[in-house]
């Protein structure tokens, strides 16, 4: 299985939890030439930027130890893009799921980075 593939159902696996979670994801893998956002979901009047990180086993270390401050940067620079893009004037937040195993399960989720 490519590595693209694996990252689709890593990122399916965190929406689904997501819903199950009472928000409502607007999308997947929003993007433009300068930025990406994994997932943008909206709980209540606030909106989430999700990053998914993956991690098949936590030999190399978490998903969640793979959000540096130069990661951070990239996310806040993504969520202000969509931001501006769509004209959102309500709160919003930068969120990460980290994704791990075959079965990919949900590991753990900050609600706000």
């Amino acid at each position: 299985m490519s590595s693209t593939e694996r990252g689709r159902r890593a990122e399916q696996a965190a929406g689904a939890y997501l819903t199950q979670a009472g928000f409502s994801v607007q999308s997947y893998n929003w993007r433009t030439r300068f930025c990406e956002i994994d997932i943008v979901a909206q709980k209540g009047q606030t909106m989430h930027f999700v990053e998914v990180k993956y991690r098949q086993s936590a030999r190399q270390g978490t998903g969640l130890e793979y959000i540096t401050a130069h990661k951070l940067r990239h996310m806040r620079f993504a969520a202000e893009s969509w931001v501006a893009a769509n004209q959102w004037e309500g709160e919003y937040v930068l969120s990460a799921i980290e994704v791990s195993g075959d079965d990919y399960r949900v590991e753990a989720f900050i609600e706000n980075v």
